[in-house]
């Protein structure tokens, strides 16, 4: 069950989109400044941390832990208790819609030698935990009790590692989990992290093997609340080594405005005729960025001033403006640094001109929802020709004008929802979703930004409208 009443939504065109803002701070900053500050020794300030449900539920996950993560005048601190000095919670630990943060936590608690459940809501227990646990097994993880159809094959024996164990799950960990070398069978910041939380509890060196990739925030705000890892190239990728029960040491973090939100806004901006918006204070980590590489390749008006460096990462303000936008082909090698994006990118090329293929997009099959399937049934469903051809996602542009008039089934994903309200917004006619609830998950602020910028958003009182579209588009 959803946490969330839905609410259906609809964007128009109300004209340009004009102004300078910030976002809430990066979701993947937050969760890791939150769970590394409760693993050290001391207290760590954050400011900037993203206020949205599911950084919200790592914070309530962590203090139940006995690691207290509270907000100030001045913003966030936790206070925490070592590597290895978390305590067992009184009940289950409630993880809402948030991937990152149980898979994260996973890693951590394998470090701890208690039981503990983990669960979260309807979208986030449908959601494969399978290639987590995996490696975090061969470091002596135990899965100790797990959801319907996996129990039955732990039952009659068939279980294995490859099974697609969902939530909720029950858990043990050890003292000294067992440092391991793992190569990453397929490019995720989820496990890599996951991984090197737990071989934070491990006496020794864990290594990651990653043939790709991915964005190594873990990597960096490990080394800079203390921790003992190098990182270096190996084959075309990368092998980081991190040595094992150091003491980390609280740190103040300022969290850099989210380039996936970001992306929402400078979509719009490009999309909808005469609009110039700045957006300040975005992450442009490289591990990031293939969204707006992608965007300046179909000709997008994108400038990106006063960079700097904050905590180890670095950040600019991005000015974006209206743009006559080309067809592309984004390569496979470009998903990690742009995987969430991919709907918004899909939304984008729909105003473009000519054919935009996607490549290697098999990860969105098991996001939120399946993106794939549901990015092409809100295409079809404002008038733009799109299709699912292996995991390339192709979208056929219309050169400038989308007709609109669709209602999107977004099967509780946020950025679903945003990106087709973002469609709405540069579209003939208004665009609307079955539900934007779940949008307090990661950007609260969405709605009230684009609002700020001059667009229009309305509460959708058309339930009859969105079921013949669900039907039309073969998703019931």
């Amino acid at each position: 069950m959803s946490h969330f009443k839905p609410k259906p939504m609809m964007a128009k065109y109300q004209g340009p989109l004009l102004g300078e803002l910030t976002v809430p701070g990066d979701k993947s900053i937050s969760h890791r400044a939150l769970i590394l500050g409760a693993l050290s020794i001391g207290v760590t300030k954050i400011t900037g941390l993203l206020e949205a449900q599911d950084v919200l539920n790592t914070a309530r996950v962590l203090t139940s832990l006995g690691a207290v993560a509270r907000k100030t005048p001045r913003g966030w601190e936790v206070v925490g208790r070592g590597v290895s000095g978390l305590s067992a919670p009184d009940g289950p630990l409630d993880f809402g819609n948030s991937g990152t943060g149980v898979r994260l936590m996973m890693g951590v608690l394998s470090g701890h030698p208690f039981e503990v459940k983990l669960k979260g809501d309807a979208s986030l227990s449908r959601r494969p935990m399978g290639r987590v646990l995996r490696p975090l097994r061969q470091m002596g993880l135990e899965v100790v009790a797990c959801s319907g159809a996996q129990q039955e094959r732990q039952r009659t024996g068939l279980a294995d590692e490859n099974s697609a164990e969902t939530l909720p799950l029950k858990l043990r960990g050890l003292i000294e989990p067992i440092p391991i070398t793992y190569t990453l069978p397929v490019p995720s910041a989820q496990v890599k992290s996951a991984v090197l939380l737990a071989g934070l509890h491990a006496p020794g060196t864990t290594t990651i093997i990653e043939p790709v990739p991915t964005r190594d925030h873990t990597e960096r705000m490990l080394g800079y609340f203390g921790a003992r890892l190098s990182v270096s190239p190996e084959n075309g990728g990368t092998r980081i080594a991190l040595l094992g029960q150091p003491e980390l040491s609280g740190r103040r973090v300022v969290v850099p405005a989210d380039p996936s939100s970001a992306a929402f806004l400078v979509a719009g901006a490009v999309i909808v005729p005469g609009s110039d918006v700045t957006i300040t204070n975005v992450l442009m980590n490289k591990t990031r960025f293939g969204f707006y590489e992608t965007l300046m390749e179909m000709g997008a008006d994108l400038t990106f001033i006063n960079k700097r460096e904050e905590a180890g990462e670095p950040i600019a303000d991005i000015m974006a403006r209206a743009s006559t936008l080309k067809a592309v082909l984004v390569p496979p090698e470009r998903a990690p640094s742009m995987i969430d994006e991919y709907p918004v990118l899909a939304v984008v090329a729909a105003f473009a001109q000519g054919v935009t293929r996607m490549e290697g997009l098999c990860e969105l099959r098991v996001k939120e929802s399946d993106r794939l399937s549901a990015t092409v049934a809100g295409l079809l469903a404002n008038g733009v020709e799109a299709d699912v051809n292996g995991d390339s996602l192709i979208v056929h542009g219309t050169g400038g004008k989308v007709a609109g008039g669709g209602v999107v089934e977004t099967h509780l994903d946020h950025r679903m929802a945003m990106a087709f309200l973002t469609m709405g917004l540069a579209s003939e006619k208004a665009v609307g979703v079955d539900d934007v609830s779940m949008i307090a998950t990661s950007f609260p602020e969405f709605q009230s930004l684009i609002s700020d910028l001059g667009g229009a958003l309305n509460r959708l009182n058309m339930p009859g409208q969105a079921k013949s579209n669900r039907v039309r588009n073969g998703s019931e």
